[in-house]
């Protein structure tokens, strides 16, 4: 392409993650689905969000949807070593199980787990958008959608034939490949995808200080497989299947040994159903979902997990007038722990969304009602306002509440305080946000009432007594600071405490997020990026005397993209410019410079 359109790409990469751009026109081509389970324009939205769109992955060649997800503000992550090991998404400051984590609207929080979503094994392939709501969303989502929901939403099937193929080689001996086809007519369509990757990877576990090339490798193979059947019965009526196999193989250290061996095998389906009928201004939506979660340890652990969720549902949108809808369903779930736990239990949820839209005003309420077998019911709800000023300046506000189901695993396994009822935590939640021609700040606040932790003094799960605090602001800037270079800048500070007003562990005090992009060559595209971590605690088993600082470093990557023509294009990344040595959590190993070609075929 020319440098016309090389430009121009560029300019449609920073207005599609950019929410509060000012070109009305623009945003309205922007669609979201994950803020009240409906379609909407994303200027439509009360909800502080954050979109990274399909161009914005391909440019940057993201590996992992962590590493993307690491770009957005108020969004910091720790790893237990490197490709597949066990990793940690925060929002806003929260435990990863504290984020609602879908695929197309399915669930991927593993209930065999601790953590929520086995996220390390996610791969950039076939995506369309990642949309990332922050705040607390139980009202509309239910559980586990304390500090928000991110969704991974797949590319939808364009008419005709259609098919690409991405091939990497790099560092740590590393191969990946993905590929997918589809084909779409009047009736049917159809599409079916598939990315290997496989690398020898580095040592996962390294004592601070020391060399991680004097250990063993610790490798990782990944194989994930999709498949999706659109069949349209006729001008109103639809019915959508689509299937998801995640296979992974992982190498890592047993404890305090890094040339120890505690190899891990983990399988997830995910399958949806969906019978969609439409109308001019009534949508009903029948669901079906199902998540399998299997995890065995062949070395270095005598258990396995197993366990699924079954979800049925059914929600309904009425458009009353040009800009207003009412939302409502019902959604049923069973959840079993299968094996040495053995626990199942099922959450019944109606839900009711209502949106108006008054001139320059959006507001927002949901409400939502779930009854639960093993928990005492919840009610939770959410209120948001949005004004627009004019096409550059809006303010917008949300409230809500929230509530976080303790896992079977948490409350049975094998630390478990058996004379003690481990019980769901709740969470307050509001943040208000002020959005200026490329400027948006944002100060968000949570009191979390008996948060679910790992107590260390007791090395059992229990709920603190009293109210915990996460509070803070983000600052964000997306900008064409020069002809053809745009940047993009956030800037989050983080005060996150327990109910005695100690530091939560490994949540950063602060990060520091640039990119710049050039496309002023034809058609070359030159990026590079950085990420600043400021101060993180971990402390001492048993007490809160802190053992490790594994904040205060940054890491500089770059990547170069080149067009060879309208089939084929390739690039260079090179994560860690600078050989910077650090660790997200004590004690584990993180990559060293490395380096990565990459050649992509679309037809």
């Amino acid at each position: 392409m020319n440098k016309k359109i090389s430009t121009s790409l560029g300019l449609s990469l920073l207005i599609a993650t950019n929410i509060y751009a000012n070109d009305t026109a623009q945003l309205d081509e922007i669609t979201v689905t994950s803020a009240t389970k409906s379609s909407q324009s994303i200027k439509d939205v009360t909800s502080n969000i954050d979109v990274i769109t399909k161009e914005e992955l391909e440019e940057r060649n993201f590996t992992t949807v962590s590493e993307a997800l690491n770009t957005l503000a108020g969004i910091s992550y720790t790893s237990n070593g490197g490709l597949g090991k066990a990793t940690s998404i925060r929002v806003r400051g929260f435990d990863s199980d504290r984020v609602l984590l879908l695929l197309d609207g399915v669930r991927l929080n593993d209930l065999t787990g601790t953590s929520g979503a086995q996220i390390q094994h996610l791969q950039i392939s076939d995506i369309k958008q990642i949309e990332v709501i922050k705040g607390a969303q139980s009202g509309i989502w239910g559980a586990d959608a304390t500090s928000g929901v991110i969704n991974i939403i797949s590319n939808p099937i364009k008419s005709g034939l259609h098919g690409n193929i991405n091939l990497e080689a790099g560092s740590f001996n590393t191969k990946k490949i993905s590929t997918n086809i589809s084909y779409k007519n009047e009736k049917i369509s159809t599409k079916i995808s598939h990315s290997f990757l496989d690398t020898d990877g580095f040592t996962a576990q390294a004592p601070r200080g020391t060399d991680v090339n004097s250990y063993e490798k610790d490798g990782y193979i990944n194989r994930t497989t999709s498949a999706k059947v659109d069949y349209k019965l006729n001008d109103s009526n639809k019915i959508a299947l689509s299937h998801t196999f995640i296979n992974a193989d992982n190498e890592a250290d047993s404890y305090n040994n890094p040339n120890g061996s505690s190899d891990s095998e983990f399988k997830n389906r995910i399958t949806s159903v969906n019978l969609e009928n439409i109308s001019s201004n009534f949508t009903t939506d029948i669901s079906f979902k199902r998540s399998d979660f299997k995890r065995n340890y062949p070395t270095g652990y005598t258990k396995s997990f197993n366990g699924d969720i079954n979800e049925y549902g059914i929600k309904s949108n009425l458009k009353y007038n040009t800009d207003s809808f009412l939302l409502f369903g019902f959604d049923y779930k069973d959840f079993e722990h299968k094996d040495d736990i053995n626990e199942k239990y099922n959450n019944k949820g109606i839900f009711l969304t209502n949106s108006n839209k008054f001139n320059n005003l959006v507001v927002t309420e949901s409400l939502r009602y779930d009854k639960y077998t093993a928990f005492d019911n919840k009610l939770t709800g959410k209120l948001g306002l949005k004004y627009s000023f004019n096409q550059s300046i809006y303010l917008s506000a949300n409230a809500g509440t929230a509530y976080n189901v303790p896992t079977p695993y948490e409350r049975f396994g094998p630390y478990s305080n058996s004379s003690y009822d481990l019980q769901p935590d709740t969470t307050k939640s509001a943040d208000v946000t002020f959005g200026f021609n490329g400027l948006k700040l944002t100060y968000f606040h949570n009191k979390i009432k008996n948060m679910k932790t790992f107590d260390k003094s007791t090395f059992e799960y229990a709920n603190l007594d009293g109210t915990s605090t996460i509070k803070g602001f983000e600052i964000e800037y997306k900008k064409e600071i020069l002809l053809d270079l745009l940047t993009t800048l956030n800037y989050t500070k983080n005060y996150a405490k327990d109910n005695e007003k100690y530091k939560l562990e490994r949540v950063p005090t602060e990060t520091f997020k640039v990119s710049f992009d050039y496309y002023g060559i034809d058609k070359l595209h030159i990026g590079i990026n950085s990420e600043y971590v400021g101060d993180r605690v971990e402390y001492s088993y048993g007490t809160h005397t802190v053992d490790a600082r594994t904040g205060n470093y940054t890491v500089w990557n770059s990547v170069i993209n080149y067009e060879i023509n309208k089939t084929f294009s390739t690039y260079l990344k090179v994560d860690n410019l600078f050989n910077k040595y650090y660790q997200t959590v004590d004690g584990y190993a993180t990559a060293e410079r490395s380096a990565y070609v990459g050649l992509k075929a679309t037809f």
